[in-house]
Order: structure tokens, then sequence, then C-alpha cells
């Protein structure tokens, strides 16, 4: 059992108007087709969310994978302050899993969950409602055995018979569950809706005073986060969300909508969250690096355009007073007053403090050189935003440690082909030069580069957008690779659309290459 005496933590207790805050970036998140993150990206995640204050951090499903694992024993090791969760299929071998990975965790939790609805016991299942019920007392009960803190989640809630999930919910209760989960799944449910079935279940299940409940909803009509707050006004205390939203299909209950929900219209949601809101668009940030998946502009909270203005009346309006098209500061979630600070004049010293003012903290050495590329960046484009600093600091981190590096490429394009690249890399130490054609300069490079790193990867992402505004505009460039089954992924951001392409297809492929030498090193050591 998860140590409840002195030197250790007992299970989450809040008052009746705090809200937890379950975060599922790492495990529903990451369900997201393209979104898979490494080891290393996922403790970075973790790292930060367990500082802005986030409850409860849903670390993985430790039974899909070794490596699913391994990330959530030691974000359990790692974490300070947020409750620890696994999640765990109605089933001994995975509840044992995810007993086994929040071990280490000052403050543990298993989740285990099983399809209620008729077409989930039906067609996924093929159980009868008694199996199902069966099922659901004994993985709560067996849940009990490694913690003190567990939730028990009737997927597909919304789609189930309201007196079969009454006794459902009812036997999780009596079997020792401490919060109960009654998700969304396809997100079909309309706010009227949800907020009856929580009532629902208040005013019919004994003991329901005595649990937490939580809500878990989809976004597939883009209601998770009204959803979610419904569910609030009905009674749940907990909602599982994630940043930016990522998750399965449309996305689950983006976590910063809701922080910034209940703390804005505390009129009518008179409840608080633990979350430093002010951390919410570095998480953000890091999230759709880590994802390489992008923040729309006009996304709620975090979006580039959340602060901007262009038509001339909210100009005037803003000028005026900030409030009359203005809900909330820039400030309260980590987004700053001004892009354009910065510029080939600039020092040290204030390139340092931009970066802190962007939630930044780098070493020395990392300081140095993202100085460099900063001052390179000024003489090379007119003005410099914010976004441009962010691009270029995260590109600097992510190939810190790149075995194989761009140091020069040429290309040569136009109407008369086939282009031509010419392109000179460092491997391991040792600089090689070759040159090829393609068709069109991106696939001319990124056949020179396959030239000198022989690989039979399939490209399954090449994504580039513009960092800011106007023709001198940085490109970040995505890439995606496959390789019997091993994914990776690789970004980087340059004035220059092919130079950045070139390192983020190198940057992809140094990570391809260093899962073949561990997998090798794997190999012989059997």
């Amino acid at each position: 059992m998860t140590d409840t005496t002195e030197g250790g933590t007992p299970p989450i207790v809040k008052a009746d108007d705090q809200i937890i805050i379950f975060d599922t970036t790492l495990r529903d998140g990451e369900q997201c087709p393209g979104a898979t993150m490494t080891f290393e990206e996922k403790l970075q995640v973790a790292e930060l969310l367990d500082d802005m204050g986030v409850d409860v951090i849903e670390a993985g499903f430790p039974i899909a994978s070794d490596g699913d694992f391994e990330s959530v024993a030691e974000i359990a090791k790692l974490a300070k302050h947020s409750v620890i969760c696994a999640l765990a299929r109605a089933s001994a071998n995975d509840i044992d899993r995810a007993g086994d990975a929040i071990k280490a965790a000052r403050r543990g939790r298993i989740h285990t969950f099983i399809g209620t609805s008729p077409l989930h016991r039906q067609h996924q299942l093929q159980l009868t409602a008694d199996q199902v019920h069966e099922r659901v007392i004994s993985s709560v009960t067996r849940a009990r055995n490694f913690t003190d803190d567990v939730e028990w989640s009737a997927m597909d809630a919304t789609r189930t018979e309201h007196d079969y999930l009454c006794r459902v919910v009812d036997s999780a209760i009596k079997a020792g569950a401490t919060t109960i989960n009654i998700p969304d799944t396809v997100g079909y449910a309309l706010p009227e809706e949800y907020y009856a079935l929580i009532m629902m279940l208040r005013n019919r299940v004994p003991g329901m005073e005595k649990v937490i409940i939580s809500t878990h909803c989809h976004d597939d009509l883009g209601l998770a986060v009204a959803n979610s707050l419904a569910g609030v006004r009905a009674g749940a205390r907990q909602i599982e969300c994630t940043i930016n939203g990522l998750g399965e299909r449309a996305g689950n209950a983006a976590l910063e909508e809701v922080v910034m929900a209940i703390r804005t219209r505390h009129d009518l949601l008179p409840h608080r969250t633990g979350v430093k809101s002010e951390m919410l668009a570095r998480a953000s940030k890091l999230v759709s690096a880590v994802t390489n998946f992008p923040v729309q502009y006009n996304k709620a909270i975090v979006g580039r355009n959340a602060f901007a203005h262009e038509s001339g009346i909210h100009q005037d309006g803003v000028l005026k007073h900030v409030e009359t098209y203005e809900i909330m500061t820039p400030e309260s979630v980590g987004v700053g007053k001004s892009s354009l600070v910065m510029g080939k004049h600039s020092g040290r010293a204030a390139f340092k403090a931009k970066l802190k003012d962007l939630g930044y903290s780098l070493g020395d050495n990392a300081l140095e050189d993202a100085f460099n590329r900063f001052k390179a960046l000024a003489d090379r484009k007119k003005h410099v935003y914010d976004e441009d600093i962010e691009a270029l600091v995260d590109e600097g981190v992510a190939h810190m440690h790149d075995r194989i590096k761009v140091t020069a490429l040429t290309v040569i394009a136009g109407t008369m082909g086939p282009q031509t690249a010419t392109l000179t890399l460092e491997i391991e130490g040792q600089s090689k030069t070759v040159q090829s054609t393609g068709n069109g300069p991106v696939d001319a490079t990124f056949n020179a580069i396959k030239m000198l790193v022989p690989h039979d990867a399939r490209l399954d992402l090449y994504q580039v957008h513009a960092v800011t505004e106007g023709t001198d505009a940085q490109a970040e460039v995505s890439v995606r690779l496959e390789e019997e089954g091993r994914i990776v992924t690789g970004r980087s951001a340059d004035p220059d659309t092919m130079v950045a392409s070139a390192r983020a297809y190198v940057a992809a492929l140094s990570k391809l290459v260093l899962k073949r030498q561990k997998l090798a090193q794997a190999q012989h050591a059997v």
C-alpha cells in the first residue's frame, strides 16, 4: 500500500471549492496519432507539470510497453508534488504492472477502467452486463492492494443505461474506489446532458458524497471544456484534461482553457485550482515542440493570436482601455506584452533577461550558443520577435547532442530542373560532402542526406510553417521518419527553408541512428 503514515502523504482531500486538475497529456495526449514522445521528453513535460501545480499527472499506461512502464516509474521517482497515476484495464496483469510502476511515488494512484455502454460491452469486450460488473469489482479490489488512491472509470459512460451505470458505480465505490470518473469518451454529450448525468448519479448512488467525481470529456463536437465545466456545476471536483487539448481524435478538454475559465469567470464558477496560470504558455510551447503538433494561431488562451489585435476598432479600444477587448491579461497566462524587443544591437545581458521572461533558464555554454545564433539571426532578419527567439533556443536544445550535423548546404533551384543540392555533413566528427539531384530542392537535399547516411526510413511527415510574419520569417520545419516500426521526429527553424529542412531531417536521422545502436547493443548483450 502507498505509505500514508508519518513521512508519507495521504490521498488527495480537497476543499469543496477547489478543483483537482488531472493532466493526461502523457497518456491520453500521447495516444494522439503522431504525438509519441521520447523518454526524455516525457520527463521534461512531467517536471513542468509538477512545477506548475498540476494535482495529478497520469504518466502513462505501463502495460502498453516497457518504455511506458519505465517512464511512469521514473516520473514516480522524480515527482515532488503531484500524484503520479498509472492507467490499467480491468485485468490482473494491467493492475499489477501499474502498481509496480508507481511504487516509488510519494503519492501514487491506479486508474482502472472498463467500457460500460451496450456498444462497448457487446462489440468491443464481448461480455455480458454481469461479467463487466464482476470485473469492475475485481479490478478495484485488486488495485487497492497497491494504493489507497484508486480511480475507476466507466468508459463511454454518457452512452450507458442509467440503471446499469448506477449499479457499477455503486459497486466501484463499495470495492474501494476513491475517485469515480464519468467519461464522455466519444465527445457525444451536450453540456445540459452531462450536467444531468452527474446530478442523476449524485441523487441515486449511495456514497457518491464520499468520493471525488471526475470529468473526462473529449472534443469531437467541440464541447469538451463546456461539458467539463457543466460537470463541475453538477458537483464534479476533478477535471481530466491535457495541454493544448491534445488527445485521441479531436482531443481532450484543454487544461489551459479549463484553468482560465475558472479563474476568469469566478462569478459563475466559484472555484479555484492550484495551477500556476503564468506557466500555461510555456507548457503549451513545450508540448507543441516535443510532439511536433503546432498550436493553431487562434487557439484560446495560448494561441499566437490570443492577445493580438489587428482591427482598427479593436486597437483603438485596447489603447484606451485594455479590458474593452481583453478579458484576461497576457501576463496571467505567461505571454509577454510586447513581441518586438530584441535586435542586432542587443547585448548578452538583455538577451539573458529576455530568455528569463520567456521562461528559459540556460547554462553558460547553451546561453552563449543561443546568443551567437540570435546575433546571426538578427543580422539576417529585419525584425526579431519573441517567437523567433523561442524557436532558435528550442532548436539549439533539440540539436545539442546530435551525432550528425549540417555544416554547409548550397541548393540550385528554378524552372530548369533537375534541382541540385551540395551538402556537407559532420558525421561523428568527420566532414563529408556530396552533390545530389531531385524533383525539387527539398527532394534534392534529402537525397543528398541519404547518400551520406544510407537508410531505409520512410518520410511520414514533412511540415513547414512560418514562425512570424514577413518574407524574412523563420521557417520552422518538422520531419517524422519511420523505420521498422521505430518512429522519430526532428525539427529546426531558420530563415532559409532549405537549411531548416536539412537540419530537421538530420535531427530525426540522428535519433534513428541512436535507436539502431541501442537496439544492437541490447541484442549483443543477450
